[in-house]
């Protein structure tokens, strides 16, 4: 079972969610927040698989609240909520631990899937919009000066899939252009992850742009 928590400063966005997601067999709504800080203290007493975060809430906005989540509780996974695709507050919460984000006015469908795709260990990347917010965003932000030696660490073909994972590909997508298998491309992109620093496949995005290793702008 998939237990969900929702963060959100309108009840009837919540009460909306909520009855969409109980509504599913295998997931469960454990918890709803107000505000950032209730979100955080509810995620802590609750430890769902999920939590649905709105960014703007009163009191605690919800990158704080996905900040200090994602430090103290690794396996709690964050979809940030957002009013508008290509909204500068999405890149940061991505870079701060997200595993994706969500446009508020998802169809329903769309939203029970990213809740399983996330609870899968999967990072919530839409290959067009995800690749246009970031390269936007990571040409604005400081580079993150991370050691040279550690981009250094990566192989050739780390750098490729790597490249590749910032355009958005699956592993599967990856497996077929390079003509490997997705087992293979698994392997690599987790071994980048690891030699970066990045806790998951969305972060590793954000740390291709912000190193330098992919420009924004940089196409297939």
């Amino acid at each position: 079972m998939i237990s969900v928590l929702l963060a959100d400063d309108q009840a009837l966005v919540r009460a909306g969610f909520k009855a969409l997601l109980d509504a599913q067999p295998d997931i469960t709504v454990v918890g709803e927040a107000g505000n950032g800080a209730e979100a955080v203290e509810l995620a802590q007493q609750t430890r769902p698989d999920v939590v649905l975060m709105d960014i703007r809430m009163p009191k605690m906005d919800g990158l704080e609240a996905t900040r200090q989540i994602t430090s103290v509780l690794p396996d709690v996974k964050v979809i940030v909520l957002t009013t508008f695709e290509l909204d500068e507050y999405v890149f940061t919460a991505l870079r701060d631990g997200a595993a994706g984000f969500l446009v508020k006015d998802t169809e329903p469908a769309d939203l029970i899937k990213a809740v399983r795709v996330v609870a899968a260990g999967e990072a919530l990347l839409s290959p067009g919009v995800t690749r246009r917010l970031i390269a936007e965003y990571a040409s604005r932000s400081r580079p993150l000066n991370r050691p040279v030696t550690q981009l250094e660490s990566l192989t050739e073909r780390e750098r490729e899939i790597v490249g590749l994972v910032a355009l958005g590909l699956s592993n599967e997508e990856i497996a077929a252009r390079l003509v490997v298998s997705p087992l293979t491309a698994k392997t690599h992109v987790s071994r980048a992850m690891i030699k970066l620093g990045a806790r998951d496949r969305a972060q590793l995005v954000v740390l291709a742009y912000e190193s330098g290793l992919v420009r924004p702008g940089w196409t297939e």
